[in-house]
């Protein structure tokens, strides 16, 4: 008798998006698996180990904005668009031209080596193990976004939580009875999955070698150029840090960084992307742009407060179960949460930027382009003076650099435009 009252007052409070709750609760098991498994390999191998793994993790993201070009942001647009006929070229193409891009990318790298290699500051194998990474990687987000864009939420969510259920067993194995120490083990293991994810992806869809388009790879490359200039430079600029960290301080801060500045970020992305994103990113979709940047600038104090906070307790508990080569130190804790509320509010600012389109983009790539330099500067004179310290006080500058150019850049655009509407 009641099930149905209490079945309408739950959709009403999901607004019409019931249908989201299993396949979002499966994305974040999902995430929450992966960032444990890291923890545990963080744990098992050593902080001078985990500073490679880190590290080879970092230059990795970075290519995979090469070689991605943020055609996984065009599906997630293009597929619930496009005409059930259209979909197996839009596929197509965007697979094709990825691994063809990607496919270059690790041949230009590996010509280039001679040169990386150096400024850089690592071997050759370390280079070999980033670029396999990164490939697997964006391999692995772009089928994604294909099962997405076709709205296979179930099925993708379900496949990234068997996949992150693997990578575990396999870790937990290598850790716990072969006491394997060395860290490439682990990398690989991270190739093999994501790889084994985009396999099994392309069953949920259809490729058809022959309706790849060079007109259609050019109009979905257009698409994504200006997104993937905004994620090209966020990948540069939260992934400086290891680089020089790893160029003037020893293996184990790297090691050491990673846990107080890297967990917190990936468990702002599980809360973020696969929890409140769900709901946020639609929601700002269609929102008044004005009103969501100005309500963001009001709420801004206290979003940085609480979510540095958040960081401040959860971040403690990882180091309960981390051995002595990762000393917690509360004053160190204290910088990195800072970071963290700061980084929160850039995000905010990210999104709610992205989901206005080219406009949009514009504005980003202005604000990044110009807080870029002084932020990079603060973390190269920070980093060589204090090393691991210097490394979290960056982080924090870093974002206040960047969420007070964007704040006052997109408060003076916008009101322009609102201005000229008004006139």
């Amino acid at each position: 008798m009641t099930s149905a009252p209490v079945r309408d007052r739950v959709s009403r409070l999901l607004g019409g998006r019931g249908w989201a709750v299993w396949p979002t609760l499966m994305s974040i098991a999902a995430s929450g698996t992966a960032a444990a498994t890291t923890l545990g390999i963080a744990w098992g191998i050593g902080a001078a180990a985990f500073g490679r793994f880190t590290l080879v993790l970092t230059i990795a993201l970075i290519v995979t904005v090469g070689m991605l070009l943020n055609l996984h942001y065009v599906m997630y647009q293009e597929l619930p668009r496009a005409e059930p006929q259209d979909r197996p070229a839009l596929v197509t193409t965007a697979l094709f031209t990825t691994l063809a891009l990607g496919g270059g990318l690790v041949a230009a790298g590996l010509l280039a080596s001679p040169a990386l290699t150096p400024l850089l500051g690592i071997d050759v194998r370390t280079l070999c193990f980033a670029l396999a990474l990164a490939l697997s990687m964006t391999a692995n987000q772009l089928t994604e976004s294909f099962l997405r864009g076709l709205k296979k939420f179930a099925f993708v969510s379900a496949l990234k939580l068997a996949v992150a259920a693997i990578y575990l067993a396999a870790a937990a194995c290598c850790l716990l009875v072969a006491g394997v120490r060395d860290a490439e083990v682990y990398l690989l293991a991270l190739i093999v999955t994501n790889v084994v994810f985009a396999l099994v992806a392309v069953a949920g869809f259809d490729v058809v070698p022959r309706s790849w388009s060079a007109s259609l790879a050019r109009s979905l490359l257009r698409h994504g150029a200006y997104m993937s200039a905004v994620a090209g430079f966020t990948s540069v600029l939260f992934g400086a840090d290891m680089i020089f960290l790893n160029h003037w301080a020893p293996g184990s801060d790297v090691g050491v960084y990673s846990v107080y500045n890297g967990f917190p970020k990936r468990l702002l992305g599980v809360v973020f992307t696969e929890g409140i994103g769900l709901v946020l990113l639609p929601v700002l979709a269609t929102a008044d742009k004005v009103a969501a940047l100005r309500r963001i600038g009001r709420l801004a104090p206290a979003i940085a407060l609480a979510t540095a906070a958040f960081s401040f307790a959860a971040s403690a508990l990882f180091f309960l179960v981390l051995r002595a080569e990762y000393p917690y130190e509360p004053g160190l804790m204290a910088l990195s949460a800072v970071g963290i509320g700061l980084h929160t509010v850039f995000n905010l600012y990210l999104f709610a930027l992205s989901m206005d389109g080219v406009r949009g983009a514009k504005v980003l790539i202005a604000c990044l382009a110009a807080g870029s330099p002084a932020a990079l500067a603060c973390q190269a004179a920070f980093i060589s003076w204090q090393g691991l310290t210097g490394g979290l006080v960056a982080f924090a500058l870093t974002n206040l650099i960047l969420v007070a150019v964007v704040a006052a850049v997109a408060a003076r655009v916008y009101r322009a435009r609102t201005s000229e509407v008004e006139r």
